[in-house]
């Protein structure tokens, strides 16, 4: 046993721990268990009954507002076990200061996240918030309502009903996203060629509205990911990466990430995959597993998403990732999702069908598709045989016509053709 992000060893009863209940309380809740050491080996207490109150008296004299906690004694009255549920009451102050967990540690919170815990405690999202542009035009969204959904008229009214304008604070943060000029982060896309040294085309879309973003990203995905193939009269499209999959990932990033922060998506295109990051980890009440799964869906801006779902930018809201995964069933290289506190990372590979591959061969392969150049070296200690076994391998590959090889003697490396 060992602390995690939600799991916390005290193994007494010292004032440290109103830190981490503070914490708890902010974000996703957690437990700290009394009488275990840093290690995880049950210590005990000496007086597990005066304990409690002492833990009870310092977190009810000390934590404003009142926090949602358990109190539970364990191990034949040797440990204590503190339940520490996510409150409703945003910020949970010790000491005036609120704080977070960052891995195994807790920290206080710093001025942009200390805001977003005020905005939490009252059910008020950013995008919810008075736009500090209010000399907005909406050309760009009257279009694409027209083409979507065939709408007659376009007024004030319309805003309304897509909770963009109020007549009291007039137009929020989601209204000036989707405006046609404004003074928010969009997407930089950059291509790289055979390393990341060498940038073929760098595109940024930025200040505009972030459906005319999504659109002009699009032919760019084009330019370097499909193709066409001849085929008697006909000219048939070849996809190397499927664009619904891009389409997705694109969307997914606008309408989840955090906008109170001035970072771009960043989209990375390299010739065996595309590498799209967004700001901001996971909201608050969704585990990265539930994320990944696709069984739960915590919307951090909900009327961006409402938008793009009337668009038919998105299909039901939650089914992204999903879908993602659906479209390379087939294919032998799958997409990658990495989640951290701050960003939400989708890896698209480029499709590839079954090779027809050993499966030592294909541990090779799937290695090499992480990166792009590799030499033997740096491909052996991620492999379960040794360098010889592994040099044939790559060997048959390069015969297959699915490798190839670059360079000679110490210099050889290895990339996917």
């Amino acid at each position: 046993m060992r602390e995690t992000r939600t799991l916390e060893f005290k193994e007494t009863v010292t004032n440290t721990f109103l830190k981490t209940v503070s914490a708890f309380s902010n974000y996703d809740g957690g437990t700290i268990l009394f009488g275990v050491d840093d290690d995880g080996n049950m210590k005990g207490l000496p007086d597990v009954k005066q304990s409690c109150l002492d833990i009870e008296n310092k977190i009810n004299d000390s934590i404003f507002p009142q926090p949602n906690y358990t109190l539970e004694v364990q191990n034949n009255d040797q440990t204590i076990k503190l339940l520490v549920k996510s409150g409703l009451q945003k910020p949970y102050l010790y000491k005036s200061k609120a704080y977070k967990r960052n891995d195994t540690a807790t920290i206080e919170v710093d001025t942009l996240e200390f805001s977003r815990l005020i905005l939490d405690g009252k059910n008020i999202r950013f995008e919810e918030l008075p736009c500090k542009e209010q000399e907005l035009s909406f050309e760009v969204l009257h279009r694409k309502l027209e083409e979507s959904i065939q709408i007659e008229t376009f007024n004030q009214d319309t805003l309304k009903t897509l909770n963009l304008y109020d007549n009291v604070n007039g137009y929020n943060n989601a209204a000036g996203l989707l405006a046609d000029k404004n003074h928010f982060p969009g997407i930089d896309i950059v291509k790289f060629g055979e390393n990341i040294s060498i940038i073929q085309k760098r595109t940024t879309f930025e200040h505009i509205s972030i459906l005319d973003a999504y659109e002009k990203s699009i032919p760019v995905f084009r330019d370097y990911y499909q193709y066409e193939v001849i085929q008697g009269v006909d000219r048939k499209k070849m996809e190397k990466i499927p664009e619904v999959a891009f389409r997705e990932a694109i969307a997914n990033a606008l309408i989840h990430r955090v906008w109170d922060v001035e970072s771009q998506i960043r989209v990375l295109m390299f010739d065996d995959r595309i590498e799209v990051v967004s700001p901001g980890g996971l909201p608050s009440g969704i585990t990265a597993e539930e994320y990944l799964s696709g069984k739960l869906s915590v919307l951090r801006n909900r009327n961006l998403a409402n938008v793009f779902y009337r668009l038919g930018f998105v299909e039901i809201f939650g089914t992204g990732i999903t879908r993602i995964k659906q479209l390379y069933e087939e294919g032998f290289i799958k997409p990658d999702f990495e989640v951290s506190e701050n960003t939400i990372k989708i890896v698209l590979p480029v499709f590839e069908n079954d090779l027809n591959l050993t499966e030592d061969e294909s541990a090779i392969y799937k290695i090499l598709s992480k990166t792009m150049l590799k030499p033997i070296s740096e491909i052996t200690p991620y492999v379960p045989f040794g360098k010889s076994k592994t040099t044939q391998l790559l060997k048959d590959l390069v015969q297959k016509g699915v490798v190839l090889l670059e360079g000679k003697g110490r210099g050889t490396k290895y990339i996917i053709k």
